[in-house]
């Protein structure tokens, strides 16, 4: 069986980096014991066979709490960093979770037992609109407080701080708008998911280098939300159309950055670090340093 595989490089302590490969498995197949075991083995021989440092666990399947696949995802965390750390010392282990504990994109896992048996848990602070359970509108990908109360709820399940790593978005998402309010709220499709009538869907993801150049020829120049504390701005595409662009800049990222700090969280990190504009023009490159030194907080 062929499985997802590929090579990321984390930060670890002392300004040094690991590189780790992705693995990711159909739950329903590693319910089996066996099936298990053959993926985790084959995952540790391609960490040693090119010189990994361990495996990022990237799993965003829907569970139900204490179904087989539960259990199973559970077991192979634990069964992974077990491997790992035995044969290739000092290697490491992390898993990705959701941006909240409470089954969103109903994601039930056993969040503190996967905690307890891995390295670090990289908590992917972003796509924070896949279930929209309100009004149909485009809203921020992370929103400032929704954000940070998240990182309590993990706190609350008595998870190690030390074992909490903050993931936050180089991306945005731009929102094809079915009506523009006076206020501009700016209406989206519904594009139901996973039990929510509408999600971030509706709308497409951006890399940071596309939303310096759009927001630079957009109608209403780059705009800033008090309540979710996150900049968008509007544009009309070549049909006329208005989209509003929702995304995150070095003002929206500090604030988390320094709760990284406050809260003595494992660390911080973004998705992903090659959407930015690395180009030779001066803009492009201060504003390329910009959301790197945003990383370090305010």
């Amino acid at each position: 069986m062929m499985l997802n595989s590929c090579v990321t490089l984390t930060p670890r302590e002392h300004g040094l980096y690991s590189k780790v490969g992705k693995g990711d498995v159909p739950l329903s197949h590693i319910v089996d014991q066996e099936n298990r075991t053959a993926w985790i083995t084959e995952k540790v021989n391609l960490a040693k066979s090119q010189f990994m440092d361990g495996i990022n666990i990237d799993i965003e399947q829907a569970v139900e709490e204490g179904s087989p696949e539960y259990h199973a995802l559970t077991d192979l965390v634990t069964e992974t960093t077990e491997a790992f750390h035995r044969e290739i010392p000092g290697s490491q282990v992390s898993f990705d979770v959701a941006w909240s504990p409470k089954c969103i994109d109903k994601r039930c896992y056993d969040y503190v037992t996967i905690a307890e048996s891995c390295d670090l848990l990289f908590v992917m602070s972003y796509d924070e609109q896949s279930q929209i359970v309100g009004d149909c509108i485009a809203m921020a990908n992370a929103p400032l407080s929704q954000t940070l109360d998240a990182y309590d709820q993990y706190l609350n399940l008595k998870i190690d701080p030390k074992k909490l790593v903050m993931g936050v978005p180089w991306y945005g998402y731009d929102y094809p708008c079915l009506n523009l309010s006076q206020e501009g709220i700016c209406s989206i499709a519904k594009v139901p998911f996973r039990g929510a009538p509408c999600s971030d869907a509706a709308g497409k993801q951006k890399t940071y280098k596309w939303i310096m150049k759009q927001v630079n020829i957009s109608i209403s120049g780059r705009l800033w939300d008090n309540e979710q504390q996150a900049p968008y701005f509007n544009y009309k595409d070549q049909g006329g159309r208005i989209h509003q662009v929702w995304y995150d800049d070095p003002q929206s990222i500090c604030p988390k950055a320094d709760f990284v700090k406050a809260r003595s969280l494992r660390g911080i990190g973004m998705w992903n670090g090659n959407i930015l504009d690395y180009g030779d023009e001066l803009v492009a490159r201060q504003e390329t340093a910009m959301m790197w030194n945003a990383l370090l907080g305010c």
